[in-house]
């Protein structure tokens, strides 16, 4: 951790980004750890505002690496990458990260009371936004279940909830910070299929209107998309809506046959999707 260089200074002049409905472009964006072993190259696409842009593909494609260029903690190596049709770097540090709201697989909860935890994301925010804001994603109703309600102190990491209580709660707290863009990293991969549904009706609220970048191994989730990538050796391998991309039969194609079996494919009806509004 010592020997790793800082991160650099904001550019001279750097704005403010506000917050808003914002569209997001990559650029012919290039980026490797290793200058020497590039990880993307030639990535370009854009997410218009209040979109859903899905990303799936094989363990080590990129995808997670792109919405870590995107939070800027890793800088491109070559191409851009715009947000309200301003590049990045132009942004500060700070307001850039502030746009982001971020749903992981692995949801993690702070010692202390549920208040603190929701309100983590916005302090200053009043005990009736957070209230609504548990009660719009489904966290309402089990926290009023508990003895002390909202003052019910929870140990490192959530204590006795369940996982899906957890993330239900991480998801208030998303939706109290309102971000103006959402990522969502395997947010439903860690619950069994009843609280993945409700999980993914909380998730529904908060993207209503947001641009949205969704990570997801289990397709079922992101088919209702405005647009799913496959992302593959680096680059975009296929782009297009569920059923075009079913209708192409390529590699997503032999993806969604490898989860739900052969001939499954153009006719499955499944559940609601993360991403339909």
């Amino acid at each position: 951790m010592l020997d790793e260089a800082e991160e650099t200074h904001d550019r001279p002049g750097a704005t403010v980004l506000r917050p808003g409905a914002l569209n997001v472009v990559f650029d012919n964006v290039s980026f490797g750890y290793d200058p020497a072993r590039p990880i993307l190259s030639g990535v370009s696409f854009e997410a218009e505002a209040g979109k859903c842009i899905a990303l799936v593909g094989p363990t080590g494609a990129g995808k997670t690496t792109i919405v870590q260029l995107l939070n800027r903690f890793y800088d491109v190596t070559g191409g851009r990458i715009t947000i309200g049709g301003r590049d990045i770097r132009d942004y500060t540090r700070s307001s850039l990260r502030s746009a982001f709201g971020v749903v992981l697989q692995d949801t993690y909860l702070f010692s202390g009371t549920i208040r603190d935890n929701v309100k983590y994301g916005n302090p200053g925010a009043s005990d009736e936004e957070m209230i609504e804001a548990a009660r719009l994603v489904g966290a309402d109703a089990f926290v009023r279940r508990l003895p002390k309600r909202y003052d019910t102190p929870l140990a490192e990491n959530g204590g006795s909830l369940s996982q899906g209580q957890k993330q239900l709660l991480a998801i208030a707290r998303v939706m109290l910070a309102r971000p103006s863009i959402l990522i969502l990293d395997e947010a439903t991969s860690s619950v069994d299929t009843r609280t993945e549904l409700q999980i993914q009706e909380a998730l529904l609220t908060v993207m209503k209107g947001r641009t949205s970048f969704v990570i997801a191994h289990r397709l079922n989730t992101i088919r209702g998309a405005d647009q799913i990538l496959v992302v593959a050796d680096g680059g975009i391998a296929e782009r297009g809506t569920h059923e075009e991309l079913l209708a192409r039969r390529g590699a997503y194609y032999r993806m969604f046959e490898s989860q739900f079996g052969a001939g499954a494919a153009p006719g499955l009806s499944g559940e609601a999707s993360v991403s339909e509004t």
